[in-house]
């Protein structure tokens, strides 16, 4: 099946009044052509493998299948989504909704790692109609029997592609082993490697196809090639930035390692930067999207993690700091902008040694490259490149009942700020997030902590980038090695020694007492993991 030539209306479709008046109000008015090819086929009940490039509107294909079929006034699991990211499965989690706001009392819940696993049991335990997860904690919950995917209707697999890049296919067997037989699956993907016909050839029933161009337009999304060396690669970013001036970027490396880098090379040059790679934890994680989605922070310097599922809107540009490893990521990569019909930009470096993976991508997207010199773009000013938002962030969310009207109501009527000076508003289950221009920031700080936000006083606080943890302590949080200190009060007569042991998983601290000692020896840098013993620390 192949998709129509141009995007149709919504109201074509066999849906409801009420859920075309939420789309006509959320500013859904035509269909995407993955969506006029996908829904009507899902829709009709039957299994679909749809292949679309990243940001074609997937989202909106299978969201609004399964939530045809779902009925609200039962309440338990009816549909499961799969995504490959934390980052993604929060994204569809939100989109979806938002679509759901036709019917009343959906329960959408979002069940992915790097969390604690005591909340997401607590929240199975009053019920939810949409699963929506990352393929680890669902195989985890289930393990547990506490999640029941006996009453399910609808299983989707969400950027299959790269679920299967990422180790989960046994994962993924295991869940849809769980689900009912009778159940309807809809897999989306980007690309259409070979595991992928295999997957569906396992446990979906006679599947339609559905395929829309999967390259991205060359009118839409603009690409430029520079040519550099190794040692001016950090340095490079900061000279395009300078010169094309984008309000927004990614900035791609390949290496966690190197995103830190560019980061401290950037924010040396005056650039406001932020990192979001694997070795943050999720809280972290959270608060750097919620700080460039908002325009608090103009570049995201990002691994391939970012890659994929997320949606910013207006992202001006795109720049791969380092050739992708894997050519179809470069299609994956520079898909983040020229999304909704605007034009995007994406600057690419690559050195000499990576001009074998060039080609590849050449050989991908049938058309070759248009070179480019560093000395061409114009150096700029030196002023500092620095986002128009700053994030302030209240302790106090959904828990507290707190809605984005309350915060702006609070700074816009009760504390006299204009609407046009605060932006974007993000409620977490226990943080709110308000983004205000920053020239107004250190007195909304002021004004929110003086003040009251829904009748109660509030603490507030100005977040710009994240800092990190040292090395030691990302490996500690991983499971490693975990350290164990043990203060104690020393008597003036009398010295204590405090001995740390590093032991894998558990350990319980040694404290020994020993001769008084004016100068205790040096400390010794003890090496990551194994079992041994630091040198004694005086307790003061």
């Amino acid at each position: 099946m192949t998709s129509p030539a141009s995007a149709t209306s919504f109201s074509t479709l066999s849906l409801p009044p009420a859920v075309l008046a939420n789309l006509t109000q959320l500013g859904y008015l035509e269909m995407t052509p993955i969506q006029a090819a996908a829904l009507p086929v899902a829709l009709a009940g039957h299994d679909l493998l749809a292949q679309a490039k990243t940001g074609s509107g997937k989202t909106a294909a299978f969201a609004l299948a399964m939530l045809d079929k779902l009925n609200p006034r039962h309440f338990g699991i009816q549909c499961l989504v799969l995504c490959p990211t934390r980052e993604l499965a929060e994204q569809v989690a939100v989109e979806t909704r938002r679509l759901a706001r036709a019917e009343e009392n959906i329960k959408v819940l979002t069940i992915v790692g790097g969390v604690p696993v005591r909340n997401q049991l607590a929240s199975l335990e009053h019920g939810a109609h949409v699963i929506i997860g990352t393929p680890g904690r669902v195989m985890d919950l289930l393990e547990r029997e506490a999640l029941d995917l006996s009453g399910l209707k609808t299983l989707v697999l969400d950027e299959a592609d790269r679920m299967l890049d990422m180790g989960f296919v046994d994962d993924i067997k295991a869940v849809a082993s769980a689900c009912p037989k009778s159940r309807q699956t809809l897999l989306f993907s980007a690309t259409y490697p070979e595991g992928i016909a295999k997957l569906s050839q396992q446990f979906m029933r006679n599947p339609q196809t559905v395929k829309v161009e999967s390259r991205h337009d060359a009118a839409q999304i603009r690409q430029l090639w520079y040519e550099i060396k190794p040692t001016e690669r950090l340095h490079a970013v900061g000279r395009l930035l300078r010169h094309y001036q984008p309000a927004s970027t990614i900035a791609f490396c390949n290496t966690k390692q190197q995103c830190r880098d560019l980061v401290d090379v950037l924010t040396a040059e005056g650039i406001q930067a932020i990192a979001l790679h694997g070795d943050l934890e999720q809280r972290d994680r959270d608060q750097v999207l919620i700080q460039f989605a908002n325009r608090s922070c103009s570049v995201l310097v990002a691994t391939d993690v970012a890659a994929r599922g997320l949606d910013i809107e207006r992202l001006e540009c795109v720049i791969n700091v380092d050739v992708t490893y894997e050519t179809e990521q470069h299609i994956h990569r520079i898909g983040r902008t020229g999304r909704a019909g605007e034009e995007g930009l994406a600057l690419n470096l690559a050195s000499m040694e990576e001009m074998g993976r060039v080609g590849q991508i050449e050989v991908l997207q049938g058309a070759a490259t248009t070179w480019h010199h560093l000395d061409e773009l114009d150096p700029g000013s030196d002023k500092p490149l620095v986002a128009p938002m700053v994030t302030l962030q209240i302790l106090g969310g959904r828990k507290e009942k707190i809605r984005p009207g309350d915060v702006l109501g609070a700074l816009t009527k009760d504390m006299g700020f204009a609407g046009t000076q605060i932006g974007k508003i993000n409620v977490t289950d226990m943080s709110t997030y308000v983004a205000v221009e920053r020239a107004i920031a250190d007195k909304a700080l002021s004004k929110l902590n003086a003040g009251l936000v829904k009748g109660k006083r509030v603490r507030a606080r100005r977040i710009e980038g994240i800092t990190e943890k040292s090395p030691a302590g990302r490996f500690a949080r991983r499971g490693g090695t975990h350290a164990y200190w043990l203060a104690s009060r020393a008597a003036p007569w009398r010295g204590w020694i405090l001995r740390l042991r590093f032991a894998p998983r558990r350990m319980t601290p040694r404290l020994s007492s020993c001769a008084q000692s004016q100068d205790p020896p040096p400390p010794r840098r003890l090496p990551l993991g194994g079992f041994c013993d630091s040198a004694s620390l005086r307790a003061e």
